[in-house]
């Protein structure tokens, strides 16, 4: 038996079938935020999950916690799809930041995210033939990865190849059924991107808990040096590891012009793309991943609660921006 694409998206409401946005958080911290701030709160939970539906910045939302990790943002996106209407999702976050020129506190929206370390690990750096031929990999069912039409060199550290080549991932949709496709990357939509270049929200230096009295100044050693900025556009790159390679995050710069990495949005990504759900990302960088040398920076994003702050502050001002766009967009009140 085949379920038609209407019979599909019926049974995604098993819980509460008005349409709303829904919105992932990794960071608990950041999701009690917008949850503080949503109007006409209702709460279930779902095999231990805490979902939160209501009205944020004049949308209707359903907003749950992730935790962290590639396997947590899968279930939990995929179990909010199968219990709510979700017309569109977002994504929101701390990430660690790859482009050398970024800083602490900035906050990245990229256009599009891959999961590199999905890999073929072969003896050496030479392109694995397990097929037959260079770089063929399909008689396993997998495909290498390529990126504007280049195969993707293998990780090299610098006494060594490791032999690791980034793959495709193979998806499975209503629409490309049965056979399937291999992507690398998920493009963000395209709507909800036109609208995040429109916003600018107000990104702070110093964090909440920097002021210790009211009224008094912050303290310095609870701000970061730079003042953060939106950065639009990239790429983004998750993976099951906590990097902390400074080699690889190189690696992923100059082969993929990465601008973030974390451990839940591409996961988030897939799900998305595989149920035909739009979807955006806002990852604020809470350090260079890999960097080898201690950043008063970092201490300061977190003790002073600037990480989730700002990362909040995308979102509300995206929401705030997308409540005015034409009703056809959907999730309204």
């Amino acid at each position: 038996m085949v379920c038609s694409r209407a019979e599909a998206a019926q049974a995604r409401c098993l819980t509460d079938c008005t349409p709303r946005i829904g919105i992932v958080s990794a960071f608990g911290q950041e999701a009690d935020i917008l949850v503080a701030q949503t109007a006409r709160k209702r709460s279930v939970v779902i095999n231990g999950n805490r979902f939160t539906t209501g009205v944020l910045r004049g949308n209707r939302v359903v907003i749950v916690l992730s935790g962290v990790s590639m396997i947590n943002s899968t279930m939990v996106t995929q179990l909010m799809l199968d219990h709510f209407r979700v017309e569109r999702l977002i994504m929101s976050g701390i990430a660690g930041g790859v482009n050398p020129a970024h800083h602490v506190g900035d906050v990245t929206i990229p256009e599009r995210w891959s999961m590199p370390m999905e890999v073929y690990w072969n003896h050496d750096g030479s392109p694995p033939a397990p097929c037959g031929s260079a770089g063929d990999v399909s008689c396993l069912g997998l495909k290498l990865a390529s990126v504007d039409g280049k195969p993707v060199p293998s990780f090299n550290l610098p006494e060594a190849p490791t032999g690791l080549f980034m793959r495709e991932n193979f998806v499975m949709t209503s629409a490309n059924s049965p056979k399937g496709e291999f992507r690398f990357d998920y493009p963000v939509d395209e709507a909800m991107m036109g609208v995040a270049r429109s916003i600018q929200p107000v990104l702070q230096r110093c964090g909440p808990k920097a002021v210790q009295t009211p009224g008094a100044e912050p303290d310095p050693k609870q701000c970061v040096a730079a003042q953060p900025k939106l950065i639009v556009g990239g790429r983004g790159v998750s993976a099951t590891v906590f990097l902390a390679n400074p080699h690889y995050r190189r690696y992923l710069f100059e082969q993929l012009q990465a601008q973030t990495f974390e451990m839940e949005t591409a996961a988030f990504a897939h799900v998305a793309y595989a149920n035909q759900v739009p979807y955006i990302a806002f990852r604020s960088l809470s350090d260079l991943a890999g960097a080898e040398e201690f950043n008063a920076d970092v201490g300061a994003l977190f003790s002073s609660g600037l990480a989730e702050a700002n990362a909040s502050a995308v979102t509300l001002a995206f929401l705030d921006a997308w409540a005015r766009q034409p009703r056809k967009h959907g999730a309204r009140p």
